[in-house]
């Protein structure tokens, strides 16, 4: 294939993705009338049967033109997801008249390139308003910036599927009278970053955040000796190995945020577990009200009173309900020894009859207990569809 040939294919190439951006554009628009439609007739976000069969009826389709199963599927899981993000931010912005600003200012962790600002990219990137990022140093830093109205949201790391829960976020969200208002779940791909093109071998110290050296602990045991050196925020490790401008130091962070500090990655991957995501919270002044057409979480905090099978007669509480828990997280009460404070997810909108009954319930058999928030659930589940390897076939 000559070079002319080459040129002439990928102009062709070029001009369908741009037809592709366009039709998936007008497709979008498209979704957004469908959620008008819903909040009129007040009908749920999601459709699960008319998902399925829209998702067979495209694999047949792909099957016609030549395109595997599993990589329609793929493309169509993204583009549904991308659906129902959409639709549910539009029905939260219509359930809370006045809640949108024209300029969205959000605290977070580090600095530009940093886990927490891309999240905040991310998760801002669906709600109306300019976005006015604030880089801070420590979570304590970020809640005082929301509590003196300094910054309008908060974006919080909350746990890590790698390295579990960040304790010292759970104790803060305790003792703040801010709400949780939103979640997100964004990829962690860890990247080795250097300022100089070198070897791996070459590599003396390391700078990361801690938790992002507990994440890639096994990488970290096959460098053998190396110095490892904690930092406030991956954007800092960043910051630091670019400044010092050695081929003998590393940050670990993302690809993507270490580019914006003129990084270049020469080891991806590595984290401990290859599926690795963090859960942000993001926090505000104010509650927010979720429409009950969108799945939605709470989060709650509590204590029970010292008797045995306390915790479960509380979480009993919960399954007479009908109400399913995600998550229960136990800490320590300060000044108490041997005393818990629980946090718990669940499933559920505190507007619906059977999440108040099981939270009044709560209160009556709890010593402490706390609302930390109701919000829209942004863990889209894939549609699944059983007739796909058969369709392959």
């Amino acid at each position: 294939m000559s070079t002319e040939e080459l040129i002439e294919l990928r102009e062709k190439i070029t001009a369908l993705d741009s037809e592709l951006l366009s039709l998936l554009a007008q497709r979008q628009k498209l979704t957004n009338n469908v959620a008008e439609t819903k909040i009129r007739n007040h009908i749920p976000v999601r459709d699960q049967k008319r998902e399925e069969q829209l998702l067979v009826r495209l694999i047949k389709k792909g099957k016609e033109v030549g395109l595997d199963a599993h990589y329609v599927t793929q493309i169509f899981h993204v583009v549904i997801e991308d659906s129902v993000l959409n639709q549910q931010a539009l029905l939260a912005e219509r359930a809370n008249p006045g809640s949108s600003l024209p300029l969205n200012r959000v605290a977070f962790l580090g600095d530009k390139g940093s886990y927490s600002y891309l999240a905040t990219q991310k998760y801002f990137s669906r709600r109306p308003g300019e976005l006015m990022e604030m880089g801070c140093q420590s979570f304590a830093e970020i809640i005082n910036k929301v509590e003196k109205n300094e910054a309008d949201y908060a974006v919080l790391p909350i746990e890590n599927t790698s390295s579990g829960s960040i304790n010292e976020v759970y104790d803060q969200l305790q003792h703040t009278s801010l709400s949780i208002i939103g979640e997100l779940t964004h990829p962690i791909k860890h990247a080795l970053l250097v300022a100089k093109p070198t070897d791996l071998s070459k590599i003396k110290t390391l700078y990361a955040h801690p938790q992002v050296f507990a994440q890639c602990s096994h990488f970290l045991a096959e460098l053998g000796n190396i110095e490892v050196k904690p930092c406030d925020s991956t954007s800092a490790a960043m910051i630091t190995v670019n400044e010092i401008d050695s081929d003998t130091v590393a940050a670990i962070g993302s690809e993507a945020g270490g580019n914006l500090y003129g990084l270049t990655a020469i080891k991806s991957n590595l984290a401990n577990q290859k599926e690795n995501h963090s859960r942000f919270f993001v926090v505000a002044r104010s509650a927010v009200k979720v429409p009950l057409q969108v799945p939605a979480k709470t989060t709650l905090v509590m204590s029970t009173v010292q008797k045995s099978g306390a915790l479960v007669e509380a979480l009993l509480i919960l399954k007479n309900n009908q109400i399913n828990m995600t998550k229960l997280e136990s800490r320590p009460i300060t000044g108490n020894p041997w005393e818990e404070m629980f946090y718990i997810d669940v499933e559920g909108n505190i507007q619906d009859g059977p999440m108040q009954t099981a939270l009044s319930e709560l209160k009556a058999t709890t010593r402490y207990f706390k609302v930390l928030g109701c919000y829209p659930s942004e863990e889209i589940s894939p549609t699944k569809v059983a007739a796909v390897n058969a369709l392959a076939d």
